[in-house]
């Protein structure tokens, strides 16, 4: 008791010596020859201290007192910021509040700080997130003294793409009626939202259906009045958008061939960089095909090596010329995505400078991090990564899906080999993936914050404390609300993990017609697999009813945005299968009327989505998106009598035996670890860190009464289908019983081959080995042990 008195008396001496004040009474002054964006997050702050407290608070450009905005380089305080990268220092001292930035974006994110103490979200535009009324009290009492460090990466943002179902047509069709497309007004709000989450760029919207971002001219100011940078996708070279026919049009620009029409290509680059060179931007070197194609000419990488380099020379040219400083000290990024990659592989020679920007393979694993000596390079090296993505074998551009174990693993894998240059997700909409954007910006900010011990609960508390009711018992409430979200994301997510929604057609796109048709599924009403998923799907839905009901009205439409809607929706597209399937093996009417039943609740899903707020998100859902040529979207065809023609072909059936591990059970020392989060039941095994130690084994007691007699035992081990971390790994690991011969499981796979496809598909790789047992033994035991370190098992079953 005496050392809780004492520490009251602490806060209480810190608070009166820092001299709290009210920010409602406040002048908002700032260094008239500041940075603009100096003089706009002063506007921001007032505007925020309204929202918080209704009350607007004086702002000048005089030198004063009360709440003073400058950069290092403008004020006499916190020198030791100078030259540092996008940091802050805030102090409230004689009856002042001071708020210091290392440059422009780290004042902002200083000001930003103090918006988020008093209540207003970074998603409270987007997302409708209301004012945290018990925080807005800080601004009538606001003290604080706290040094920012600099993030942890140094480039971080957002790709808007595949964006011709959802933000496209919400803005030609409501938010920006007057241009008929993604302009200005949107980049407004995206820029904003990309700064209230402590990012500095974005890869704007670029797909044939929206106008290209220069080609209207007030976008560009909209990201420089919030102080976001631009970048461009993989194959976007120096800003310029080729997909778009108002950049490059085939009939009056010729062939996107740099072998044959160099000349024009350079001419374009040359332009746009001259009508750019004013702001900051991050500029994509080397060159693919239009779009997302591969580059024309030679078909040999190395041949396709040769004219690349030849293109960094004469883009590096282009730079100097307008930027009017060495290439070498402007921010470059290079790809190697897709076809790319095998350039690279083939000795294509990238400037030391220039950033190596590794991407996953559109499913959430990386393809590749930095070896020992690309880690050495002047550039370092980045991430490009999707949580939404569209491209065979299926594209998930409806919900949010990617495990937050997951996405840590893997970014980890990459930060631990340096990549802490550049960090770009690919967002599709924004809408609905927002907790998942919010958790990778997070992590872009501060990655030592994360680990595996967190990594998973990371967002349930984000929602705990986002969507808190109003009461008075705030505190003891959070950890009964986080775990009620850690429920419902646990099962949400794994429910996912083991078959996304968007792939609950077992439909192949851009296959061939037997494949890019709709079949039945592999989880069957027999053995009860099926009933299992949609039980699981009910519990959650209902969880979130229960959360939804007790937190106060006006969270709600933010609530159901950012969670109800995804948890409903993929419910019912699992409903709307599975009875259908069931009407197939029947030929059962009662079947075929669940099943369009859930078709009709997915449209009511998408009504309420666009109609809540008086229509303010109308057209962001503008249907489930089809991707094209995807099928899942539609109603699967019904039947009057028992047929097999949607049967799920056999080789995507999955082998599994009776007799289950339960690796959640184990004991496991380093360099093994239980990952929570990840694998079909939540719980899997990681054989070492990927860029870890490389030997170890573990041993795993395998229950006797299962095997009484027996002299041999089959076992099915699944992994988690990863990329080897480098061109001269594999993914390996050995599997011995009773001490005996060992038996080498390698996942050997090529992108877009029928293996890989698979894999990405359902989230894991079989071994399928039978091993002889030791009869002399009364216990037997499985060793698994570590060739390639990295491996994560996430079922064992046997028989």
């Amino acid at each position: 008791m005496i050392k809780k008195e004492l520490l009251t008396i602490a806060l209480a001496l810190f608070a009166h010596f820092a001299m709290a004040i009210d920010l409602t009474k406040a002048t908002i002054t700032y260094p008239k020859n500041d940075e603009p964006l100096v003089r706009q997050m002063a506007q921001v702050l007032v505007d925020d201290i309204e929202r918080a407290t209704g009350i607007r608070p004086q702002i000048s450009g005089e030198a004063g007192t009360s709440v003073i905005l400058a950069t290092a380089s403008h004020t006499n305080r916190h020198k030791e910021l100078r030259g540092v990268w996008e940091c802050f220092a805030i102090d409230t001292k004689d009856g002042n509040l001071y708020i210091t930035g290392s440059d422009a974006r780290g004042l902002a994110y200083g000001v930003l700080h103090v918006s988020e103490a008093i209540g207003i979200s970074p998603w409270y535009w987007f997302s409708d997130i209301p004012i945290n009324q018990d925080k807005a009290k800080r601004a009538f009492d606001y003290v604080e003294n706290y040094v920012s460090a600099s993030p942890t990466i140094k480039y971080r943002g957002i790709f808007i793409n595949d964006e011709d179902w959802g933000l496209k047509t919400w803005a030609e069709k409501n938010f920006e009626k007057e241009l008929g497309d993604i302009g200005p007004k949107t980049y407004d709000k995206v820029c904003e939202l990309i700064l209230r989450l402590k990012g500095n760029m974005v890869a704007p919207a670029m797909h044939t259906c929206t106008g290209a971002f220069y080609s209207h001219p007030e976008s560009q100011v909209m990201a420089n009045k919030w102080g976001i940078m631009i970048t461009t996708s993989h194959c976007e070279p120096l800003l310029f958008n080729n997909a778009a026919p108002s950049e490059w049009d085939k009939t009056r620009d010729g062939e996107w061939n740099y072998e044959t029409n160099s000349q024009t290509i350079l001419n374009k680059l040359d332009d746009r960089i001259r009508e750019t060179a004013q702001y900051e931007n991050i500029y994509t070197m080397g060159m693919r095909g239009l779009h997302d194609e591969a580059m024309k000419g030679s078909t040999n990488p190395k041949d396709r090596a040769r004219t690349l380099e030849k293109v960094f020379e004469k883009q590096r040219g282009i730079l100097e010329k307008y930027k009017k400083t060495k290439a070498t000290k402007l921010p470059q990024i290079f790809v190697p995505y897709k076809e790319t990659l095998d350039i690279y592989d083939a000795g294509l020679k990238v400037p030391e400078d220039i950033t190596l920007v590794w991407p996953d393979d559109n499913y959430g694993y990386m393809k590749r991090v930095s070896n020992t000596e690309e880690q050495k390079r002047k550039g370092g090296s980045g991430v490009y990564y999707h949580i939404s993505y569209l491209g065979t074998p299926h594209d998930y551009l409806w919900l949010p899906s990617t495990a937050p174990m997951l996405m840590y693993h893997e970014l980890k894998k990459a930060y631990d080999a340096g990549a802490d240059r550049y960090w770009l997700l690919n967002v599709g909409d924004i809408k609905p993936g927002e907790i998942e954007m919010q958790m990778f910006m997070d992590m872009a900010y501060n990655f030592e914050a994360f680990n595996y011990d967190n990594a998973n609960k990371y967002q349930a508390e984000w929602l705990a404390r986002t969507f808190l009711p109003n009461c008075d018992n705030q505190t003891s409430y959070q950890p009964e609300l986080t775990e009620q979200f850690q429920f419902i994301l646990d099962h949400y997510y794994r429910l996912a993990w083991n078959r996304k929604p968007e792939f609950m057609g077992y439909e192949y796109e851009w296959s061939s017609d037997e494949e890019n048709r709709l079949h039945d599924t592999d989880f069957s009403f027999d053995t009860g697999t099926a009933q299992k998923r949609l039980l699981d799907y009910e519990d959650i839905c209902e969880a979130y009813d229960m959360i939804e009901q007790n937190i106060d009205a006006d969270k709600q439409p933010a609530l159901f945005q950012m969670l109800g809607y995804a948890v409903h929706s993929a419910y019912q597209m699992n409903r709307k299968f599975f009875y259908a399937q069931r009407n197939h093996e029947t030929g059962n009417a009662i079947y075929a009327t669940i099943a369009l039943n859930a078709y009709s609740k997915l449209e009511q899903l998408r009504k309420k989505y666009n109609e809540q707020l008086d229509g303010k998100w109308n057209n962001m859902i503008s249907e489930i998106p089809p991707g094209f040529c995807a099928k899942y979207q539609m109603m699967p065809e019904l039947t009057d009598k028992a047929t097999t023609a949607y049967q799920l072909p056999a080789e995507q059936r999955h082998p599994e035996f009776c007799n289950k591990i339960n690796l959640a059970s184990l004991s496991v020392s380093e360099p093994f670890r239980l990952l929570e989060g990840i694998g079909t039941d939540w719980q899997a095994l990681q054989m070492g860190q990927p860029l870890g130690k490389k030997t170890g084994s573990i041993d795993i007691a395998l229950p006797s009464n299962n095997l009484h007699n027996a002299s041999s035992i089959k076992l099915c081990i699944s992994v988690v289908p990863m990329w080897p971390v480098a061109s001269d790994c594999s993914n390996r690991f050995t599997v011995s019983v009773d001490g005996g011969k060992a038996v080498v499981c390698e996942n050997i796979f090529k992108e877009w081959g029928p293996e890989w496809k698979l894999q990405v598909l359902e989230n894991r790789k079989e071994f399928v080995v039978t091993l002889p047992l030791d009869k002399a033994r009364l216990n037997h035991f499985i060793t698994l042990s570590i060739i390639d370190p990295g491996q994560i098992i996430q079922e064992i079953t046997y028989e």
